[in-house]
């Protein structure tokens, strides 16, 4: 009994430190609870204030401040840095705190395969390329890249970052290579949907290098990719939104305008299948395909976008407007709620388009004001005006050209040539300045109009694939033999604009290569001839509607009528073209009244802010918005 008492005396002796061992476990998972309360707390506050309406952002600040002294376990303290910096980056001008808690975040004590050392790597690169440090953003994406390899969603994301920054920097190359790498990475993965967004984006990046023989088979095998997927209806859809996008626009910078139009019917067609889709809630079950190329309102408009381009190419003037109204109605919605640059950059596009539209069918003064809003774009956003600097040049000079400023209109058109790389570009504003110099017959100009020509010859070594290009070139040849009263040659250039431009339905370019040749038969004396040009020239015009043919075509009808000895003709077509004198009349001087016709004389630097007025006080650009 002794013995086996003693034996429990001494088990009760050695319990009391397990015991007190206990005790202290028990306490420090009581005071660890507390403490992670505590933090769950505070980060639930923080949350609360940065989701408010306004968001409370001093507020969210503080909470989040208040949780760093109590000494948070590694990955809290990373999350909480990360938190920090992005409320700092997204609501406030404190760049240099934001930085330094995004670079806590990615260099703190946590295992190197953590999410919050990619998203923080993510943000922070992009606060480098904002304060304009991009030497230090990409080994950082390049670093989060290599070490992200096992985890699908931001190893795809951060090489989308990486390939975006490098398409900013306009190194192409870099960035298709990336991209490709990108899609052979999601193809491993077992990612078909998001191997077809790199193989889309990097086709995009091809057509933009115009490396056709690379493009051709990229969009080919990225066409079996979308078909052959299922998966999520909107994620389908909007991959082929995104194919025929790429296919469109391929057919429009070709000048191939009939050829785009069973694309863009099924391009259209898909967006109105899209807008009736609702939203999915399920996420995929493959990490790799939680991304999005564009959310489904900005898809609309930019299907609005590309429509307004083919109809401007192809001279449906009228539907041009109504697709331009309708889009930049809907940007203005979005705008209110969403500050991302893509909708200035389709907005700014949409524009141009629209201002040269204005310019054919007679409305100078508005197309002098739409100008006015591009450069207000453009002053917002260095890279926006960077992109768009040479475009606003040659919309001044053909805008210049439309009010006979000849002069302003080659400066403004040299400006445009020192400001862009753009092939197709180039060609457009050459043949531009060449009509300036063919209209204005200077001897001094004679060099640099034979320079030109040589340049756009169509008939041999053309720089650009373009068909519409190349057509229009035709039609310069044409209006110079024409000048120099070369008719049979002249005759020679313009059927083959006009054997171009029927094959491809651009409307335009028939209807001034019809008035060229009905104008060269009068001269020549062949009446009959003449009327059959010039006749359909009218009816063509009038359905554009092109102001300045239709003032042409009926100044022909009227002589032509009056040599035909057809009085009452003769009398329609004068006041025909008497009425279209005076409305171009009119809106020529209402145009050169306004304060932003001062804009024709600016050729260097960023957009002017004010504009003199000619008769009257300063006037603020944006009071003419």
């Amino acid at each position: 009994m002794a013995a086996v008492a003693g034996g429990g005396s001494g088990s009760a002796a050695g319990a009391a430190p397990q015991q007190q061992a206990a005790a202290q476990q028990a306490a420090g998972g009581r005071q660890a609870r507390l403490r992670e309360s505590w933090y769950l707390a505070l980060l639930g506050l923080a949350e609360h204030f940065r989701t408010s309406s306004p968001p409370k952002v001093r507020l969210c600040v503080h909470c989040l401040q208040a949780v760093l002294p109590r000494k948070p376990p590694a990955r809290m303290e990373a999350r909480t840095h990360l938190q920090l910096g992005s409320v700092l980056y997204h609501h406030t001008r404190n760049g240099d705190q934001a930085r330094g808690h995004l670079e806590k975040a990615v260099s703190g004590g946590i295992p190197q395969f953590e999410d919050v050392k990619f998203e923080a790597a993510s943000l922070l690169s992009e606060l480098y390329c904002q304060e304009n440090s991009v030497d230090a953003a990409k080994p950082l994406l390049r670093k989060a890249i290599q070490i992200s390899q096992q985890t699908p969603y931001w190893h795809c994301r951060l090489l989308f970052q990486l390939a975006q920054l490098h398409t900013l920097e306009k190194d192409l190359v870099s960035a298709c290579d990336l991209l490709g790498v990108g899609a052979e990475y999601a193809r491993v993965v077992g990612s078909e949907y998001t191997r077809a967004l790199f193989l889309l984006s990097k086709g995009m990046l091809l057509l933009m290098e115009r490396k056709l023989q690379e493009v051709h088979p990229l969009l080919t095998l990225c066409g079996q990719i979308v078909e052959n997927w299922q998966g999520n209806p909107i994620q389908k859809e909007s991959l082929r939104v995104f194919f025929l996008v790429l296919q469109v626009t391929h057919y429009l910078d070709a000048g191939q305008v009939k050829s785009v139009k069973p694309c863009l019917k099924q391009l259209q067609q898909c967006i109105q299948t899209i807008s009736t889709l609702h939203d999915d809630e399920i996420l995929p079950s493959n990490p790799a395909d939680l991304f999005h190329w564009l959310p489904k309102e900005h898809m609309c408009v930019l299907v609005y976008l590309v429509t307004v381009m083919h109809s401007m190419q192809a001279g449906y003037l009228e539907k041009a407007q109504k697709y331009t109204d309708k889009a930049l109605m809907q940007l203005e919605k979005l705008k209110m709620l969403d500050c991302s640059p893509i909708l200035s950059s389709f907005q700014v596009i949409l524009l141009e388009h629209i201002i040269m539209c204005r310019l054919v069918t007679g409305h100078k003064a508005t197309a002098l004001q739409e100008i006015s809003q591009v450069c207000q774009l453009c002053q917002q956003s260095p890279r926006l005006f960077s992109n768009h600097a040479a475009q606003l040049h040659t919309l001044l000079g053909l805008y210049c050209i439309s009010v006979n400023c000849m002069d302003n209109a080659e400066a403004q058109f040299t400006t445009a040539l020192r400001l862009t790389t753009h092939q197709e570009l180039w060609a457009f504003i050459v043949t531009n300045l060449a009509s300036v110099y063919i209209r204005e017959g200077n001897r001094h100009q004679e060099v640099c109009l034979y320079s030109l020509l040589e340049r756009i010859n169509p008939d041999h070594n053309f720089p650009v694939s373009s068909h519409c290009l190349r057509a229009a070139a035709f039609y310069i040849r044409g209006l110079f033999s024409f000048f120099q009263g070369r008719y049979n040659e002249a005759k020679r250039f313009l059927r083959e604009t006009l054997k171009m431009s029927n094959a491809e339905d651009l409307n335009r370019l028939t209807a001034c290569s019809l008035v060229l040749l009905g104008h060269i038969f009068y001269v020549l004396g062949n009446h009959r001839e003449s009327n059959n040009m010039v006749v359909p020239a009218m009816q063509l015009a009038s359905k554009i509607p092109d102001m300045s043919v239709q003032l042409w075509s009926s100044a022909l009808l009227r002589d032509l009528n009056k040599a035909c000895g057809n009085a009452m003709d003769a009398h329609e077509a004068a006041q025909m073209h008497q009425n279209f004198s005076q409305q171009l009349l009119q809106d020529h001087i209402e145009a050169c009244s306004l304060p932003e016709h001062n804009l024709i004389t600016w050729t260097d630097g960023p957009p002017p802010v004010q504009f003199q007025a000619q008769n009257g006080p300063t006037t603020s650009l944006a009071s003419l918005l």
